[in-house]
């Protein structure tokens, strides 16, 4: 079984000083294939650091700690080796790539990552199930990526690039950001569709519970201040549903005011 962990995991952000300043300030969290966790905190508290840090940013720069997936240092791997080694980040705020093709796009990376082209009727066939269960007219796959993109429509490529992918841990970094009730229904069931599978871990970023209501996580985890600061079930989100995050922040030191 596939087991991605973090340990004592430290990270500071590129300023315009000479030194960094540090978001992460030790987070411990181990995700096997299968299993959903949820990460919930305010803004500021290093959840998208935490994201972008194990996808291999530049911007952010690893202090102390160690990330492996199945024994691999992570960290000494280049961002195209995280990928072909089975680590998939689904962006906030995915970048437009003009002039290239939805379905070109999603066939090389499939290729990237698998080490050989899929054959073309089994591709084909493949591609509509996914966007089927997207509700994505087959058409879009002749589109350039994310270029005229709604907000609901690069979230849905995002999850369709995971359910072709198949990665080993996927990190979803705020996908139910700036999505309507239908929008976050069929974006849902794409990321369930994937998870019902049992060979992806779900790492699920977010600041509310409402995609919670259709992807039930395993475990859900508090961040605040660039540390994990609780962890518990499903139960735990309720509770953040009714007393939001006070408590923490008033308990621990910020960890600056990236995300």
């Amino acid at each position: 079984m596939s087991t991605l962990e973090i340990r004592n995991l430290h990270v500071s952000v590129e300023t315009d000083s000479a030194e960094g300043r540090e978001i992460l300030r030790g987070v411990d969290l181990t995700i096997r294939r299968g299993e959903t966790h949820a990460i919930m905190g305010p803004n500021g508290s290093g959840k998208s650091t935490l994201a972008y840090s194990i996808a291999g940013h530049p911007k952010y720069t690893i202090t102390e700690g160690t990330v492996t997936l199945d024994g691999v240092d992570v960290l000494a791997q280049s961002v195209d080796e995280r990928a072909r080694a089975g680590i998939f980040l689904a962006m906030q705020y995915p970048v437009e790539v003009p002039g290239v093709s939805v379905s070109n796009f999603l066939r090389s990376s499939v290729t990237a990552v698998r080490g050989e082209a899929p054959k073309l009727r089994t591709w084909v066939k493949e591609v509509r199930e996914s966007m089927a269960t997207l509700e994505m007219d087959p058409a879009f796959a002749e589109r350039s990526v994310n270029e005229g993109f709604s907000g609901g429509e690069k979230k849905r490529h995002e999850i369709l690039q995971m359910a072709l992918l198949k990665p080993k841990i996927a990190i979803l970094d705020e996908t139910d950001s700036g999505l309507d009730v239908d929008a976050l229904r069929i974006v849902s069931a794409g990321i369930e569709s994937v998870r019902s599978a049992g060979q992806t871990g779900i790492l699920l970023i977010t600041h509310y519970t409402r995609i919670l209501r259709y992807v039930k996580p395993e475990f859900v985890h508090v961040m605040a201040g660039g540390r994990i600061v609780d962890s518990g079930g499903p139960e735990l989100a309720a509770v953040l549903e009714d007393s939001g995050y006070d408590r923490y922040v008033k308990t621990t030191e910020p960890a600056g005011t990236v995300a």
